[in-house]
């Protein structure tokens, strides 16, 4: 591939920086080009955590291509490193290898790099170019960004609903409202997730497993239970294989042992109604290194998420039906005035086979 500007060339990298979509955590998703004379020379990116960085892959493809990289250009999705972490600084390796420029779609938000890696490049005479497709850099990573930024990881709801926003009928059924494309695309979704969270409701209503299934992926996402009386039956399936996360307001000591037996975590954060404090549970999972949270929940859980200002947006499929008297999306208190309505902006809408996915933001 010939590139021809610096948005082609990080257009590419962050080609590559989607390769990792589902296995850097907690690490940021980052993709790395080696251009010389227009040609691109190597590419890489980052591998999961404790292993080597996009640049790092790069440089190596580079060089097993028999191409001296002295000179040429590197572009990458997010500032290089500056700290030994895991690995080594990735910046002193572009400096060790005599790059003559690099191009950086955005600053990372860590504060142990924030500016220090491309400091780093211009005080070794590397020419630095910065804020190629930010906005782009700043998707493909916006939970670890939260993360960085905030404390707290970035929070998508995901439901499926007729056009006039029913999610079950009252018996219960709900399978299936939405065409399997959308469902697939779900599951997509819920695998660029670090954790996903639903609630007991959820869990003893439908049994799930909540593992991703429709598409392939070399991790699942810790999945994550809000149970605040721990009613959650040890023969539930999600509690049958890898290790969930619990979450509770009232930890009975005999079922908190019965459950840690099984591999499982039981974390209680009781609020002053006898809830699970669901803001604290979003501060402990970014303190667990959790960029991002993939809810599927039901309509009580999600009115409560809402109401505590826990999403950041919601990812919504609308099926072109209407079902009439039936269970909306959230539990949300009515109305005296429209003053009081949650506002949200629009950030994508795309038809998925049959379907209408809508992502849109809290204001």
């Amino acid at each position: 591939m010939t590139i021809i500007n610096d948005q082609q060339g990080m257009a590419l990298a962050l080609e590559w920086a989607a390769k990792g979509m589902f296995i850097t955590a907690p690490n940021p998703r980052v993709g790395c080009v080696v251009v010389r004379d227009g040609i691109v020379i190597g590419a890489g990116h980052t591998q999961a955590a404790g292993k080597a960085h996009a640049e790092i892959q790069a440089l190596a493809d580079a060089r097993a291509g028999g191409h001296d990289v002295r000179g040429a250009t590197l572009y990458v999705t997010l500032e290089p490193c500056s700290h030994h972490g895991r690995t080594p600084p990735c910046a002193d390796a572009l400096i060790a290898a005599g790059v003559g420029r690099v191009v950086s779609a955005i600053a990372d938000p860590n504060p142990l790099v924030a500016g220090k890696g491309l400091a780093r490049l211009r005080a070794a005479g590397i020419a630095v170019t910065t804020d190629v497709l930010q906005a782009e850099a700043l998707e493909m990573n916006i939970g670890f960004f939260s993360r960085m930024r905030t404390g707290l990881p970035w929070v998508r709801m995901k439901a499926a609903a007729s056009l006039d926003g029913k999610t079950a009928l009252h018996n219960g059924q709900s399978q299936w409202i939405t065409a399997a494309p959308a469902r697939d695309d779900g599951h997509a979704w819920r695998a660029r997730a670090c954790a996903v969270l639903t609630g007991i409701g959820t869990v003893k209503a439908d049994d799930p497993q909540l593992t991703v299934r429709a598409v392939e992926t070399p991790r699942q996402p810790q999945r994550i239970v809000i149970d605040s009386r721990l009613d959650i039956d040890l023969q539930a399936r999600i509690l049958q294989d890898v290790p969930v996360w619990i979450v509770c307001a009232q930890a009975d000591p005999g079922k908190c042992a019965m459950l840690q037996s099984m591999g499982h975590d039981v974390i209680c954060l009781p609020n002053a109604a006898g809830k699970v404090d669901l803001p604290e549970l979003m501060r402990e999972l970014g303190r667990r290194q959790i960029n991002e949270v993939h809810v599927e929940a039901g309509f009580k859980l999600n009115g409560s998420l809402v109401r505590e200002d826990c999403i950041d947006e919601l990812l919504l499929y609308l099926a072109p039906s209407l079902i009439g008297d039936a269970q909306g999306l959230f539990d949300l208190p009515a109305l005296t005035s429209l003053t009081g309505k949650r506002t949200l902006a629009f950030h994508e809408v795309k038809q998925i086979g049959a379907d209408l996915r809508i992502l849109a933001r809290f204001c």
